[in-house]
């Protein structure tokens, strides 16, 4: 290996990282919030390049079914929840927020499909079509055991991921897609050429990493989500709704794995089911944080993304076992370095 070839590998790694790593903000976000480990946050990312691929060739996605069907589900449970515990006051907002609101974004991405839009317009087509997803899926699977363990819910995590796949081969089909780079521009450093596609998808990554922090530490709402995730109890009291807090996590977490499927279409060919290795070996990352840690979720999967670039090379076939092995050294220097408390049960 030459120090061109190191180079070249490098890039290649901090870009695919960088996708990784907003894929892993998003999981530590969601888990932060709602101690859900969103297995199918990758599948979300996968069907955010399937929705642009099919808007790119003038089809209107199979995203839009999905999402009235989602709806459908989700307004049918919140009815039948706020009737048992006598809310029916509720119910106007309830058919606004969880049907006549996803329904409007399919209607409007369906009417601005037929006039043939440009690739910009396209782009926020498949970022609202796919940003219903996952406050759906809350609604549908999690809420109800909210209080279950973290266990029970990673469990349940598991198995939406699968239902997904099935669900995307239905809407999507087997077919495998690339999208055209969002950028044709090109830099050279240090004698080693770097495409705009790559400065893009680091671009990116930095921009929302920010945009987080500032959301975090600026906003009354970002300081809701950080005291949900602190002390959902304590929240509680201080007028904190968990359960909007963790709506809100889903949707920042929805938009961050669209823009992690738009950024890594042009350089992957997906599939539907491609989305279960996007948010595993970005889960690498986010453990590397401690599952609370931005920064530190961020980094590891930048690291992530170099080693696998750099696994790639010397064995194309073995790079995710090289991967995912990483996963046992971490978990043992994290369960050594943690202090242990017995988990509460709740009666």
């Amino acid at each position: 290996m030459t120090s061109d070839i190191a180079a070249i590998l490098a890039i290649d790694g901090i870009a695919t990282g960088a996708v990784y790593a907003l894929v892993a903000i998003g999981t530590v976000l969601i888990f932060t919030v709602t101690r859900v480990i969103f297995i199918p946050f990758g599948d979300i990312a996968a069907f955010t390049a399937l929705t642009l691929a099919a808007l790119d060739a003038k089809r209107f996605p199979g995203t839009g079914a999905l999402v009235v069907i989602l709806a459908c589900l989700a307004t049918l449970i919140e009815i039948i929840s706020l009737v048992r515990a006598g809310e029916t006051r509720l119910l106007p907002r309830a058919l606004f927020f969880y049907l006549a609101l996803p329904v409007a974004v399919v209607g409007l991405a369906w009417l601005t499909m037929r006039a043939d839009p440009p690739l910009a317009v396209r782009l926020v087509l498949a970022l609202m079509l796919i940003t219903p997803i996952a406050p759906l899926l809350d609604r549908i699977v999690f809420r109800p055991i909210a209080d279950g363990t973290v266990l029970l819910l990673l469990t349940v995590s598991v198995a939406l991921h699968f239902a997904l796949v099935g669900l995307g081969l239905l809407f999507f089909g087997p077919e495998g897609v690339r999208t055209e780079p969002l950028t044709s521009l090109s830099a050279e450093f240090a004698g080693v050429l770097v495409s705009g596609q790559t400065m893009l998808i680091v671009i990116a990554a930095l921009v929302f990493s920010g945009l987080l922090f500032v959301f975090f530490d600026f906003t009354l709402v970002g300081k809701s989500l950080r005291a949900t995730a602190v002390n959902r109890t304590g929240s509680r009291l201080m007028g904190i709704r968990p359960a909007r807090a963790g709506t809100i996590a889903y949707l920042l977490g929805s938009l961050m794995a669209g823009v992690s499927g738009i950024l890594i279409a042009p350089v992957n060919t997906v599939f539907y089911d491609s989305g279960f290795l996007i948010g595993l070996k970005a889960f690498v990352g986010a453990i590397v944080g401690g599952m609370t840690s931005y920064p530190g979720a961020a980094i590891g999967a930048v690291g992530v993304g170099i080693l696998e670039s750099f696994a790639s090379f010397e064995s194309s076939a073995l790079k995710d076992v090289i991967v995912f092995s990483l996963l046992i050294p971490i978990l043992i220097w994290r369960s050594l370095a943690s202090l242990h408390s017995e988990e509460e049960i709740e009666e």
